[in-house]
């Protein structure tokens, strides 16, 4: 590793290994298998949300909030985990849960630490801060990064 991926790698930081909440109804599945289907996969989950929301200010801003997750994580996803990408939208009413699924069950999402911005790498920070939770886990055949957030 150069110097430069050294000094990055001390200040990366884990994201916590833990399971979802339990319980919450499938608004939705899609799979993905390249960066070229993620606009349709934004579409379509912004349409989920919609569907199931009420037609107010707030709930425009859930649907934008769990589009902007969906998008960071599903391209997290293809560009290290690799294809195919399983993304699930599930409810209980009071918040959303995205969970996404790739196959690199040996490495651990981590988080971003300092950085220039157009070094990329902020979308865990980026679910961090929209989420209420977010973790991670994985079974023998997936790794699964999951991001809870309030429905409007």
């Amino acid at each position: 590793m150069s110097r430069v991926g050294d000094r990055r790698a001390a200040r990366d930081r884990a994201l916590p290994a833990k399971r979802p909440p339990r319980g919450l109804r499938q608004l939705g599945r899609w799979q993905v298998d390249e960066v070229a289907e993620l606009a349709g996969l934004r579409h379509a989950v912004r349409d989920a949300v919609a569907a199931h929301a009420t037609p107010d200010r707030a709930a425009r801003r859930t649907a934008d909030q769990v589009t902007l997750l969906v998008s960071e994580l599903a391209t997290n996803a293809l560009r290290h985990g690799g294809a195919p990408t399983v993304v699930e939208l599930r409810t209980d009413g009071t918040t959303y849960l995205l969970d996404v699924a790739d196959h690199d069950t040996a490495s651990a999402p981590v988080m971003s630490g300092a950085r220039a911005p157009g070094d990329g790498g902020f979308g865990l920070l980026i679910a961090r801060r929209l989420a209420q939770d977010v973790g991670w886990y994985a079974t023998r055949t997936t790794k699964h990064v999951w991001a809870r957030i309030a429905a409007g």
